[in-house]
């Protein structure tokens, strides 16, 4: 989760590679060049996949269940995994060896497609019947759309909440709607509230905003966005201005960003003396993901949970996450479309649910699988979340589902791999106080529109 100082050095290493790829060849052309796949064509071979890792039963049930389909074709699947990597993916486009079916981050995905390195799957959801409209979010379905055509085949959704430590509120006098992100000086006052140090060295956050990696996510709530609908950057915007002067204000109430920042990095994230067990964080924002790492110590801790809000008070989620491509140098591009829409099932998911439920230990809680379907999410809802038995996961769990009902897109541009690293390159100077607010966006803004003039005049 803290990994948030590599994010800026892993966006440029793409961009770099992205450059490399688009030189060395390899590809099916512009995506307004690009031939039409036949999806729907005999399945024979063999299957490839990359950045696909199989680290637990979620992954593994979908893998299993999509696996054996191609297998009754006669398909024989082959899964390396690893992380995506840009380099080893500039690598394997320009020698023709990229595997037929890769997973990246949705951000990435028009970049790659406006270069002509993957395939538009609109054809792929029609062969095998996926109402692509009716299955995924809209927000998460907008951030793989690039020019009227989808090109990836979306998994998970992680939305972010607010996780609130009621230990520490109520030593400090905090309430829930001190937490109302809709109210940005009341959760000023609740930071300063539950901020503790010793001297000038934190030994308790009142409030973590999970910076510089999700500076996106706070843009959203206070009105603001990272690009336009055209993809065009908007990294100087007035709402994200305003987003990053609070934040600064928040650092600065808990010793100052590179202190607080330290401090957070010192945390036992996923052990069992994380900062919800010690004390160590009165609330923050954090991605649904993390509620499932805390059920495994629910008997030491006492959370509960607020949803993120927009300044009209609405419950947002911002639509980050994972999807499938196919890049145009597959050489198996029917087999590709046909795991990956499996994979992403109704199906797939239920059996990723079961498999999680089935292996937990007794008294364990489930905390959803959030899958980027729709349709999905409310089956799994359904069937497994009526109550976990703790109150105060209930209201966690809940938090997030409230949001989910209002989906924000983080957008889709042929520049968004720059859009992302500019921003990041931004924080430090902008929190650190280097630069004004209004400087370092500036100057980012400056930057990523270089890249999307750039882009954009090559498309055309």
């Amino acid at each position: 989760m803290k990994t948030s100082r590599t994010a800026a050095g892993f966006a440029a290493a793409t961009a770099i590679a992205l450059t490399a790829t688009a030189c060395g060849g390899g590809g099916g052309g512009t995506a307004d060049t690009a031939e039409a796949v036949d999806y729907g064509a005999d399945l024979s071979g063999t299957l490839t996949t990359g950045g696909f890792t199989l680290g637990d039963e979620v992954a593994t049930s979908r893998a299993d269940l999509a696996t054996a389909a191609l297998e009754e074709d006669g398909v024989t699947v082959e899964i390396n995994e690893s992380n995506f990597d840009p380099q080893r993916f500039a690598a394997q486009a320009a020698s023709g060896t990229l595997p037929d079916l890769v997973v990246m981050d949705r951000q990435y995905v028009a970049t790659y497609a406006a270069k002509g390195l993957i395939e538009p799957v609109d054809d792929c959801f029609t062969t095998h019947d996926v109402n692509a409209e009716e299955h995924y979010y809209p927000a998460v379905l907008q951030d793989v759309t690039y020019n009227d055509q989808v090109y990836g085949i979306p998994q998970f959704w992680q939305p972010w909440s607010i996780i609130t430590n009621t230990r520490v509120m109520e030593e400090a006098g905090v309430t829930a709607e001190d937490l109302d992100t809709s109210n940005p000086e009341a959760v000023l006052g609740a930071a300063e509230k539950m901020y503790e140090s010793e001297g000038d060295t934190p030994t308790r956050l009142g409030f973590d905003p999970q910076m510089p990696s999700q500076a996106p996510v706070w843009f959203a709530a206070f009105g603001g966005k990272i690009m336009d609908e055209t993809g065009k950057p908007t990294l100087d915007d007035p709402a994200n201005i305003e987003a990053l002067t609070w934040l600064k204000d928040i650092y600065d109430a808990q010793g100052g960003y590179e202190t607080a920042y330290s401090f957070g990095q010192t945390w036992d994230f996923f052990g069992e003396n994380n900062q919800f067990v010690a004390d160590q964080v009165g609330a923050g924002l954090y991605a649904q993901w993390y509620p499932n790492v805390l059920s495994d110590f629910a008997d030491q801790l006492e959370i509960s949970g607020v949803p993120l809000r927009n300044q009209d008070g609405d419950a947002i989620a911002v639509a980050g996450g994972q999807s499938y491509v196919i890049p145009t140098g597959a050489k198996n591009k029917a087999a590709a479309c046909k795991w990956a829409v499996t994979n992403t099932s109704d199906e797939a998911w239920m059996a990723a649910a079961e498999a999680r439920v089935s292996g937990m230990e007794e008294g364990g809680i489930f905390t959803g699988i959030f899958t980027g379907s729709q349709t999905a999410d409310q089956m799994i809802k359904d069937e497994y979340l009526e109550s976990t038995g703790n109150e105060g996961f209930d209201q966690l769990i809940d938090s997030y589902y409230q949001a989910l009902e209002n989906g924000v897109p983080l957008g889709s541009s042929p520049a968004g791999l720059e859009i992302q690293t500019e921003l990041q390159n931004a924080m430090a100077p902008a929190m650190s106080g280097d630069k004004t607010i209004e400087e370092a966006l500036g100057d980012a803004q400056a930057a990523a529109m270089l890249v999307y003039e750039q882009a954009t005049a090559g498309a055309q």
